[in-house]
């Protein structure tokens, strides 16, 4: 299968940076509330909102110039 001119450029790795990108917001605090200490939804809301945010701009950074447009 050939990809069409301008077609952006998806890895493997691609793909699993954003599935634990979506996933660790989720995981992280709801483990942490499970097997540590107990928190408040308003706790694991925000940490999931922070660690959703500095995935994002992990992912960002990390696969900018290799998920470009080819020229």
């Amino acid at each position: 299968m050939r990809r069409k001119p301008g077609e952006p450029i998806y890895l493997t790795r691609h793909m699993l940076g954003l599935v634990l990108a979506v996933l660790f917001p989720i995981l992280l605090p709801l483990l942490y509330h499970r097997y540590i200490a107990p928190l408040s939804f308003d706790i694991i809301f925000a940490a999931g909102l922070i660690i959703a945010l500095i995935g994002g701009i992990v992912l960002y950074f990390a696969y900018r110039s290799s998920a470009q447009n080819e020229p």
